[in-house]
């Protein structure tokens, strides 16, 4: 079983900056969003992984990259945003006019990955992770990040609505003794020089 789980949310994108769900549509990162990955990467620069994997999605490949991995990483299919189906590409409040009770969580995309979908694909990530030895890195996206959290404390995937998670943030993800945990959440001090204290 992996030792620790350094996970990875991609930096800015266009679609992110403007509150839009962004599932399997490959957009770049924006200037911003390179800045976050590059800071991103000094900071782990000191870290040793015995395995490094990426979404193949192209934000967060070039977050990887940026960060300073792009020799060292594996691309890896279920690590992909959860497919938001018909709504791609929509904000919460264009989505609420449709339905004011929806929630990726619980309800799943119409068109898109169910819940039950997502958490077949969630447990195959938890699989792969249990064989390896090791500390590893994965870079990913905000939907799918947040329930694999959720899976790995060994909750439901709805509860994956709890953990919110900033574009280039860094999470912990190993074991309080033997209990799963998370030693880290959404931390974004390594942006510091772009927040206002």
């Amino acid at each position: 079983m992996a030792e620790k789980i350094y996970l990875v949310r991609h930096g800015e994108t266009l679609w992110a900056k403007e509150g839009k769900h962004t599932g399997l549509t490959d957009i770049p990162l924006t200037k911003q969003g390179i800045k976050e990955a590059v800071l991103l990467g000094k900071r782990l620069k000191k870290n040793s992984f015995d395995a490094i994997y990426s979404s193949p999605l192209l934000r967060a490949v070039s977050t990887a990259e940026y960060a300073g991995f792009s020799k060292k990483i594996e691309i890896w299919d279920d690590l992909v945003e959860w497919d938001y189906g018909i709504y791609e590409g929509l904000t919460h409040a264009e989505i609420f006019k449709k339905d004011p009770h929806w929630s990726i969580f619980t309800k799943g995309a119409p068109q898109g990955e169910s819940v039950a979908m997502v958490e077949r694909r969630v447990r195959r990530i938890l699989k792969r992770l249990r064989s390896i030895k090791g500390n590893v890195l994965l870079f990913s996206s905000g939907h799918i990040s947040r329930s694999l959290a959720a899976k790995w404390l060994n909750l439901s995937i709805k509860e994956g609505a709890h953990f919110a998670l900033s574009p280039a943030s860094l999470s912990l993800l190993g074991f309080e003794r033997t209990t799963p945990a998370f030693l880290l959440w959404n931390d974004i001090s390594h942006l510091n020089i772009f927040l206002r204290i």
